[in-house]
């Protein structure tokens, strides 16, 4: 059997590794834009947990390939009628061990308790 190189501008899959880019390395394999447990916009999320205010469970549909993961996050956190801006910072914690399911995460204000931000943000990367 000969092997030769294959070509492409682009690759459609519905299902499979090409649907979660676990097939591409260096590249978000899930990220999330949420409200609570709304989801606003996602890629390889199938819901959120609110766990208490300010404590979520991302649960991916597709589990990541191991645990060995990284996340980087942020979130906006309203006081009254004005935004406090985006802090980059607040999205960090993890709350438990991540597992290649679901990511249990804890937003914080800059006083280090547990906030309900009206918008937060995650991405997930994993080889």
């Amino acid at each position: 059997m000969a092997y030769g190189t294959l070509q492409t501008d682009v690759i459609n899959s519905s299902t499979g590794l090409f649907s979660t880019n676990n097939a591409y390395s260096g590249i978000a394999k899930a990220w999330v834009a949420f409200t609570g447990s709304t989801i606003n916009g996602s890629f390889n999320v199938s819901s959120i947990t609110v766990n208490a205010a300010g404590d979520y469970t991302i649960n991916f549909t597709t589990a990541m390939p191991n645990a060995n993961y990284a996340m980087a996050g942020a979130a906006q956190i309203d006081t009254g009628n004005t935004a406090a801006g985006l802090l980059a910072v607040t999205i960090g914690r993890w709350t438990s061990n991540p597992s290649t399911t679901a990511l249990r995460i804890s937003v914080v204000s800059s006083a280090n308790s547990a906030t309900a931000p009206s918008l937060a943000t995650v991405a997930v990367f994993s080889s």
